[in-house]
């Protein structure tokens, strides 16, 4: 029973926060992961090769509904830090934002991390990412900033995440699933709701490195199984 009553209470507070009646001086971010992955054995000379494999995969922003910033790769990738000339700072869609891997979205292994903000937190997001839109603030590196360390650095800049500089902050924050690691252990501490979905069976995806008790949890692949 408590069970059944949480899982009602996430699809209460994803409206609430989407329509901005959560709180008066609140809203919400949702922070979307695209888990990283590589095809099975079985389909290793058919399925497509993602950059990073299982440790790659993508992670963004939305702020308002169907509204996702990400920073991505325009040109050609660097090894060290250097002049911004091959990176860009983007605003896209749903459909665009899930087809950075040019894969069908409902194969996808995706996880949505939904946070609370105030309207100070909400003024400092729109501030960020309509000065990133408009010039992009560093280069794409592989020893440099990607898009989990510039995730990591907005949310840093909101109060959302310790603050570091740019070297120490890519430097933890290598590849995703360090960053989730980090927003998921803060959905346990805060209640902040996290829904799941599952991948496509044709592909070996990266997995959490630890077992979180989520309080708010939506299972899309037990649905499937349960209807």
């Amino acid at each position: 029973m408590r069970m059944s009553v949480k899982l009602l209470l996430v699809p209460l507070f994803c409206f609430y926060c989407g329509t901005q009646l959560y709180s008066q001086d609140s809203s919400c971010i949702r922070v979307q992961f695209l888990y990283g992955s590589k095809p099975n054995n079985k389909y290793k000379d058919t399925g497509k090769k993602w950059f990073g494999g299982i440790l790659g995969g993508h992670v963004g922003i939305e702020g308002d509904t169907g509204r996702f910033y990400s920073f991505e790769i325009i040109g050609k990738n660097k090894i060290f830090n250097g002049k911004a000339d091959n990176s860009a700072y983007k605003l896209a869609t749903e459909e665009e934002f899930w087809s950075v891997m040019k894969t069908k979205e409902d194969s996808l292994k995706k996880a949505t991390i939904i946070i609370p903000i105030t309207g100070k937190q909400k003024h400092k997001f729109d501030s960020i990412t309509t000065a990133y839109l408009n010039k992009v603030p560093y280069c794409y590196a592989v020893f440099g900033m990607r898009c989990a360390s510039s995730t990591y650095e907005i949310l840093a800049q909101m109060g959302i995440l310790p603050q570091y500089s740019h070297f120490k902050t890519y430097m933890k924050i290598f590849y995703p699933r360090r960053l989730r690691k980090r927003l998921l252990a803060r959905a346990e501490k805060y209640n902040w709701a996290v829904i799941q979905k599952e991948g496509t069976p044709k592909r070996k995806w990266e997995k959490d490195v630890q077992d979180v008790r989520y309080s708010f949890l939506i299972s899309l692949h037990a649905t499937a199984t349960n209807p």
